[in-house]
């Protein structure tokens, strides 16, 4: 099976299971695995690698509205390189300093793939979670999408001796977690979770979990300048907008007249995309339906 059947048959075995990460008495857990197979291309430096890694378990405790305590990671590799094992802890401690938390270390083993398990912990009294949204509603995204699609197309272009598209690549990997960004949203936000499986899918999560429609409107998108330098098709920059994913930011549900004291409380964009509907008006982009595609592992 993959990802997401393994995914729903644990659902029904574990009952903290269905949000961005676990809350158990106002701590927040969330962890994540990466392997340099499927989520380091050739060409990520171990700095952004250490970066992404611990960034996506930050991106889960944003996605809770929570605040990040610490976080830990095992790092394993064939060898322990000096420059790249340093430069790893130094990309997990930029990023984790970046949203004003620590990484605190973790766990050395060895392995035959570079692969990284990181963990996360945070601290909330009033979680958000992926249920809860409202018809009337408005939907909203923080930053902008398709970011790392642009970086894996710079990735597959760039030659060993290309090291200033490799630097935008590596550049666009290091994404910024929106730990702000939810904290602002946490009061407000009805439903969230972040979009590290693409905008599409975590829209049909949303609607899952909530029980409720959504009509998304593609012209409101905030797609990513980047892009424009992938594709000069429209509608092919739409489909690395709503399904690539791993863009890790926040999608969440929340009443209109609240977006002023959001944007208030926050320096990051905050796009409103459309609207909650009743479930049984489904999800609809642009009026036609929109399909349940993006990130799986496996």
């Amino acid at each position: 099976m993959d990802e997401r059947a393994a995914l729903a048959l644990l659902d029904g075995e574990l009952e903290a299971a269905g949000d961005d990460a676990a809350v158990v008495d106002g701590l927040v857990v969330t962890t994540d695995m990466l392997h340099e197979r499927t989520d380091f291309p050739d060409g990520t430096t171990r700095y952004t690698a250490g970066w992404r890694a611990v960034g996506a378990s930050l991106s889960d405790v944003a996605a809770m509205g929570a605040k990040p305590t610490a976080a830990v990671a095992a790092y394993a590799a064939p060898e322990f390189d000096p420059d790249e094992l340093l430069a790893f802890v130094r990309g997990a401690s930029d990023v984790c300093e970046l949203v004003g938390t620590e990484y605190v270390g973790g766990d050395l083993d060895g392995h035959d793939e570079f692969t990284v398990a990181t963990t996360v912990i945070g601290r909330t009294d009033d979680p958000v979670r992926r249920r809860g949204a409202q018809p009337g509603d408005v939907v909203c995204v923080t930053g902008t999408l398709g970011r790392s699609a642009a970086a894996l197309e710079f990735f597959e272009r760039a030659t060993d001796d290309d090291d200033a598209l490799l630097e935008q690549a590596n550049d666009l990997f290091r994404f910024p977690p929106r730990i702000a960004a939810g904290r602002a949203l946490a009061p407000h936000a009805t439903a969230m979770m972040d979009s590290s499986d693409g905008l599409a899918r975590s829209l049909h999560q949303l609607a899952e979990a909530s029980d409720c429609g959504f009509a998304i409107e593609a012209d409101r998108l905030p797609i990513d300048d980047a892009v424009d330098d992938v594709t000069d098709d429209d509608d092919e920059a739409l489909e690395l907008a709503t399904t690539f994913g791993e863009d890790f930011e926040l999608v969440a549900t929340l009443p209109e007249d609240a977006l002023p004291a959001v944007r208030a409380a926050t320096d990051v964009s905050l796009s409103v995309i459309g609207s909650v509907r009743a479930a049984d008006d489904g999800l609809t982009m642009d009026g036609e339906p929109l399909a349940d595609r993006g990130y799986t592992h496996g």
